[in-house]
């Protein structure tokens, strides 16, 4: 059930997922040795961050398929960005 949950929370908010990820486990910490490349990602990137998060092993870091959840991620935040830019574009058309 909580895996489900997480998927939905993921998928429909990536924002709010780093948010739950920051509060309850320390896998952000992990991932990250400063502060800053978390808070960019959170703001630029949110989708390959949490990717990343993810994927990242502490030790060898991210490897082999993990790197394809990470480019995964860079899609769909390109993705997220010209879908709304692609709405935009429609919604200010005469009729």
């Amino acid at each position: 059930m909580g895996c489900c949950a997480g998927t939905i929370v993921f998928a429909g908010a990536p924002r709010l997922a780093l948010f739950v990820l920051w509060l309850v486990t320390d896998r952000l910490s992990i991932a990250f040795d400063s502060f800053w490349p978390g808070l960019a990602g959170f703001v630029l990137l949110p989708y390959t961050t949490v990717l990343y998060v993810l994927a990242y092993a502490p030790g060898p870091g991210v490897t082999g398929i993990g790197w394809a959840f990470v480019v995964l991620g860079v899609l769909l935040d390109l993705s997220s960005y010209s879908s709304g830019a692609y709405s935009q574009r429609n919604v200010n058309r005469p009729a």
